[in-house]
């Protein structure tokens, strides 16, 4: 088998040794050809990152077929991303292991602890859009006006006040943005 062995620090001064030194093992003891990706310094947040882009697509050409990361939190903190990179994963035939977690997808266990990840992940978007429709039901009930804010103006009082300021300090005595103000002054 063809590994691909995926570790990710968050800061540059640390260093991601250790959870390269136990991926290395773990291959290592199951006789597998092992091709590291490693990011430095990049937030597990971001779904964009050099060396996990990198890894997917040379999982979409097929240049390996198991992805072994020491935990999940290293491969993203972000539950969303991470069930959809995972099902991307599964459509190309890879198989997933997690060393902190025990999740192992090339077994029915392993698949089976995925997928009730993925109906959780599922089942929190659903609450979660609950509760915004529920809160703008509430709102929309309490007479709030919903959507984008109305186009402002400026009175021609305002202009003649305004009128040989520079934009920040118009921006500041409106009580907006410099960009907004911009638009205001501009605005015919």
């Amino acid at each position: 088998m063809r590994a691909a062995l995926y570790a990710r620090v968050s800061t540059l001064d640390q260093e991601p040794e250790n959870q390269l030194r136990e991926l290395r093992s773990y291959v290592s003891h199951r006789q597998w050809q092992a091709r590291e990706y490693v990011d430095h310094g990049v937030s597990g947040a971001k779904e964009s990152r050099p060396s996990l882009d990198a890894l997917l697509k040379d999982a979409k050409r097929r240049r390996f077929d198991v992805l072994v990361v020491w935990r999940l939190d290293r491969l993203g903190r972000n539950l969303r991303h991470l069930v959809l990179f995972l099902d991307e994963l599964q459509a190309l035939g890879i198989a997933f292991v997690t060393l902190g977690e025990g999740i192992d997808t090339s077994t029915p266990a392993g698949r089976l602890q995925l997928h009730i990840l993925s109906a959780m992940a599922e089942f929190e978007r659903a609450r979660i859009a609950e509760r915004v429709k529920a809160g703008l039901a509430r709102a929309k009930a309490q007479g709030r006006r919903l959507g984008r804010p109305k186009r402002q103006r400026l009175t021609e009082s305002q202009r003649a006040e305004l009128a040989g300021l520079s934009v920040r300090d118009a921006a500041k005595r409106l009580g907006v943005s410099a960009a907004t103000a911009h638009r205001l002054l501009v605005a015919a």
